[in-house]
This record gives C-alpha cells, structure tokens and sequence, in this order.
C-alpha cells in the first residue's frame, strides 16, 4: 500500500511549483487530479523542449502519476462540477494570483464550509498578504527579492541559481505542509489553509546568508564556489577538469594540506585555524590552486579519498546520470508516455523502506480521464457528451 493511498488531491496549478507539489504527493500514491482549462491546458504543455511527437517533456516531467481532467470551472457547469469533487477530496492546491478564487467563487472561506475536512494549499509569488500580494510570481524575480541573486556568482557578476530554487521550493515547502496538516486533521478532524509563495520559497534557504547579516550588520556577496563559514570548501581546476573540495574542519584542512604535499601550510600563520583561512581566503586559494592544477581530477580523487578528505568532480549533467553512484542510486528512469513514448525523468530522491515512492502513471494527455473521473462522481453519459460538445469539458478518449 502506497503511503498516501486514498487521499484525494485536487491540482489546480500550472507550470512548476504547483505541479511539483502535487507531483510529490502523487509519486506517494495519493490520487491527483489534475484539472485543466479544456483550450490549451496547463501553460507548461507549450513550453520547453519537446518530444518528437510534440508533447512538452516539461509538462510530462512535472504531471506523472496524474489524472487529467479538462473542465471550464468557469462555467456553471464547471462549477458544479468542481464542487462534487471538492465534496470528494482530502486536498485542494491552486497556483492562482491572490484573489482569483475567490472570484470565481471557489475561495478558502466559501470551501471549507462546503468540507471543513479540505486541506486549502495556495502557492503564489508573494502570498496572501502584503502589498505585492497581487503581482505575477516568477523564479527570477523571486530569486532577485529574496537575496539569491546577491549572494549567488562573484561581487562583480552575481547570477541566478541555475535551478529554479525559488519554483521548486515553494512546491517542496506546499507538500511538506500538505502531509504536516493532514496529520493535524488527524487528531482534530479539521482542515486548514496553506499560504506560500515562491518569495517565501527563495528567502528560506538563505540560511547562512541571512546570519551573517545579522551578525555583521553587513549583507553578504557571492563568493563564487566558497562557503561562508569554511575555507578551504570550493571548487578549484585540475589538470583536466574541476574538482570539489570540503575541507570543511580543522582535521580534514591538515589531512588536505599532507595530501597535496603542502606540509609549509600547517606552519603558516595565515591558515592556522578556520577564521584565520577565512581571514585570507585568497591567498590560501592562491597557494591551493597551482598545486591542484598538477594533476587530473581523477588522480586528485584517488589521493584524497585515500587520504579521507571529501571531495568529488564537478560534473555535467550527462556526466552525472553515467556516474556509478547516480546509477546505483535509481536517479534516472524511464517512464513510458501514450504519445511521446519513452521518456527520461528523474528518480525519486528519497527511498522509504516501506511505502516507497513509485511511477504507476505517465502525464496525463488533456483531458485523458475526464470522462472517467465524472463518471465516478454520478455523471450520465449522455451529460457528459453533451457538455463536451458545448466545450464545458474536454476528453481525450485516449484508449491505450
């Protein structure tokens, strides 16, 4: 049994950080029910790289394990539809700007009368509350507002984390509340309302950024690969690549420093404890550097590892997915999608021993389980077609 089996999510969220949510809570069994606008559908269908039939590969990355149903909740017929499966569900996630359920008559207040037992999630760029609350949200810009940009780069070239942090957190913080308030309702027998926001989502992992301001009084700048507390833990060149280095303690810098042969750092008053090696931290790179450009990230590996110090290559991505250690870690599978056939998506980064995660269903096609879904809510047939001649609903009546 799937760890979240019989719970019923409702994916009202389009492009990332919604759909990242939901996606997590369905790779855990929990039954989502991704509802789409039948013209077009979710945003993220056109956007990205596509598969040789067409299908957007960000969208089939972002929607595994999804039901889809194609509805104008716009509509009155849409409408009530939407509401027999509120009366049906466990968990409602939108990614809408503030205020834009409420409009359509579906806001956390209106909702929770109608189930008092519905967790409410809303994602969005700047939450619920404050003066930005109805501006659009995007990665970039919530990275830049949330101190990313600022302390990402070198002081002369800051840059954006090359990852959409600020989407993925946000969706990972929404599912992390999601399964904490369902064990809430567990003892009260009441749902709740969930407000979070990509903003939220960049300023949370500032962690040792945002100490250092207060601390100092003095916000911090990039550092490029350096950390903030320990030195040396960077990146330098190799004779043919690049290689990561945390020498992150007192015991790791002397074993570092008797590995690369460079017994005279121990004796040098400039790198005598970490502060110190914080203190002159380009001058000690300044020594490192020429050292570990002698040989190749390989033969640097082998001594390290021998020696005990943490270190590790700097790989590509196709570099990554080959690496022994990626592979033996399950980090890429392959799903089988109706159209597009199979795809390459990323595995599931936590292993539970008994309720695993799995991949038991391809993105849906839009609007692929319309049909089924209403059906199971009391629906006739002759309804159902009629509202999908009249665009209320959209099927695919995709038979596999």
């Amino acid at each position: 049994m799937a760890a979240l089996e019989g719970i019923r999510v409702l994916d009202l969220t389009q492009i990332m950080a919604g759909p990242f949510c939901t996606r997590l809570l369905a790779d855990y069994g929990a039954e989502v029910i991704k509802i789409e606008r039948p013209e077009g559908g979710d945003d993220a269908r056109r956007m990205g790289f596509v598969s040789p039939t067409g299908e957007s590969l960000s969208f089939i990355a972002m929607n595994r394990n999804k039901l889809g149903i194609a509805v104008d909740i716009r509509r009155p017929e849409g409408q009530d539809i939407l509401w027999r499966l509120i009366h049906t569900a466990d968990v409602l996630v939108e990614n809408f700007r503030p205020g834009t359920m409420e409009r359509l008559g579906f806001g956390y207040e209106a909702v929770h009368r109608v189930n008092p037992r519905l967790i409410y999630c809303s994602i969005s760029g700047f939450g619920q509350t404050g003066p930005y609350r109805d501006r659009g949200g995007f990665d970039l810009v919530a990275q830049a507002m949330g101190g990313i940009i600022s302390v990402t780069g070198t002081p002369e070239h800051p840059a954006k984390a090359g990852v959409p942090l600020s989407d993925l957190n946000a969706g990972l913080f929404a599912s992390h509340a999601i399964l904490v308030a369902l064990v809430a309702r567990g003892r009260t027998g009441e749902g709740q309302w969930i407000d979070t926001s990509l903003l939220e989502g960049a300023i949370a992992y500032t962690i040792w950024e945002s100490l250092e301001y207060w601390a100092t009084g003095v916000p911090p700048v990039g550092l490029g690969t350096a950390h903030r507390n320990s030195a040396p833990y960077q990146t330098f060149f190799t004779r043919d690549g690049s290689i990561a280095i945390g020498a992150a303690n007192q015991r790791n810098w002397e074993r570092l420093a008797r590995a690369l042969g460079r017994d005279d750092l121990l004796a040098d008053p400039r790198f005598a404890d970490n502060l110190r090696r914080l203190e002159h931290r380009a001058e000690l790179e300044a020594e490192l550097a020429p050292t570990l450009a002698t040989k190749t990230t390989d033969e640097w590996l082998a001594i390290l590892d021998e020696a005990g110090v943490p270190a590790g290559p700097v790989l590509r991505l196709d570099q990554v997915y080959q690496h022994p250690q990626v592979k033996a870690r399950a980090m890429e599978i392959v799903i089988d999608h109706p159209v597009a056939g199979p795809t390459h998506e990323i595995g599931m980064p936590v292993k539970l021993s008994g309720t695993p995660a799995a991949v038991y269903r391809p993105a849906p096609l839009l609007g692929q389980h319309t049909f089924q879904v209403l059906r199971g809510l009391g629906y006739a047939e002759d309804q159902l077609r009629a509202w999908e001649q009249g665009g209320i609903i959209r099927d695919a009546h995709w038979t596999a």
